[in-house]
C-alpha cells in the first residue's frame, strides 16, 4: 500500500505564492501516476495537475496552467505543487492522489486514483 501526506498549505494574499508537498511512503514503486486535486468549499473536487513519475510528463488544467508547476523528487518520493500568482478563487482544500495500476487514463478524473492524502487548506485573500 501507499500512503500520502500533504503539507505546505496556509493563508496568502492574492498574487502571492505557496508550495505544497506530497510525501509518499510504502509501496511507492507501484505508483504510476500522481496528481493534485482541489476542492473549494461547497464545490466538487477538481483535478488540476498530473505528473507521470517516469518520465516526468506533466499536464495541467486550464484553470492553473501557466501559474502552477508540478514537480517531483524521486529520491524523496515527494511531489510538489508550486503555486504562483494566486487568486482568491484558488482557495480550496488541496489533495494529493496516486494511482498504482497501469494503463492509459484521464489524469484529471478522481475515480482513476486509488490513494489519497488527507488534504491541506489553502486560503487566498483579496
Amino acid at each position: 500500500q501507499v500512503q500520502l501526506v500533504e503539507s505546505g498549505g496556509g493563508s496568502v494574499q492574492g498574487g502571492g505564492s505557496l508550495r505544497l508537498s506530497c510525501a509518499a511512503s510504502g509501496a511507492t514503486r507501484r505508483i504510476t501516476v500522481m496528481a493534485w486535486f482541489r476542492q473549494p468549499q461547497g464545490k466538487e473536487r477538481e483535478g488540476i495537475a498530473v505528473i507521470v513519475p517516469k518520465p516526468g510528463h506533466t499536464e495541467y488544467s486550464d484553470s492553473v496552467k501557466g501559474r502552477f508547476t508540478v514537480s517531483q523528487d524521486i529520491a524523496k518520493s515527494t511531489v510538489y505543487l508550486e503555486m504562483n500568482s494566486l487568486k482568491p478563487e484558488d482557495s480550496a482544500v488541496y489533495f494529493c492522489a496516486a494511482r498504482t495500476e497501469g494503463g492509459v487514463i484521464d489524469g484529471f478524473t478522481e475515480g482513476n486514483y486509488d490513494t489519497w492524502g488527507q488534504g491541506t487548506l489553502v486560503t487566498v485573500s483579496s
